[in-house]
């Protein structure tokens, strides 16, 4: 597996990215350049990597897209460390555990740096994405990828919420340069994406 990279960064942020576990999960860490406190995104798998990486970087906090297997199998280790598990309140019972629970528009703050949770269910119930506020960075976990909206066969899934939540809460929220960074696989752009829409939709996955 690959990583970890910087993959994004300006004068106060810096985003990391690393690749784990059997279904190639993307774990970024969000860090502020002042502070040198960081926020991990999806404990996904391979536990002592992430804790190694998680001290490496500053992490305290882990903020979980959603609840599926295979992006929580860290979450145990990063609590016993002591990093706090943050996840939307319809998810967490899918998690072993956890600390707090999300707010739909609530900032989680990280030194100088603000990210902003956006509640997108379709892919489960609870479903969030996270955007780094004042920046083109958007991370959209297992709800937006390159090509379309993730899959909503597994259980908590429903396609006409995800296409709604796709188009309400991103594609009319954020400009064409908005980078989408998802849970698995190459990122993207709002604006690559938004034609597509329609296509989504008739195809109905």
């Amino acid at each position: 597996m690959s990583g970890p990279e910087l993959v994004w960064s300006d004068a106060a942020a810096e985003v990391h990215r690393v690749v784990v576990g059997p279904l190639a999960n993307d774990v970024y860490v969000v860090r502020c350049r002042r502070s040198g406190s960081a926020v991990l995104i999806d404990a996904a798998d391979e536990h002592e990597r992430l804790l190694e990486l998680s001290a490496a970087l500053g992490v305290t906090s882990v903020l979980e897209t959603h609840g599926h297997w295979d992006h929580i199998g860290a979450v145990e280790a990063m609590r016993e460390v002591g990093v706090e598990v943050w996840v939307h309140p319809e998810d967490a019972a899918r998690l072993p555990s956890y600390d707090q629970l999300l707010v739909d528009g609530a900032v989680h703050q990280v030194g100088d740096l603000r990210v902003r949770v956006i509640h997108t269910p379709g892919h489960t119930e609870g479903s969030t994405c996270f955007h780094l506020e004042t920046t083109p960075v958007l991370f959209t976990g297992d709800t937006l990828f390159p090509g379309g909206p993730g899959a909503t066969h597994f259980e908590g899934g429903d396609f006409t919420s995800i296409i709604s939540s796709i188009e309400r809460r991103l594609l009319r929220a954020f400009g064409d340069e908005t980078i989408i960074w998802p849970g698995h696989g190459a990122p993207s752009t709002i604006g690559a994406e938004r034609p597509h829409l329609d296509e989504w939709i008739e195809r109905g996955w």
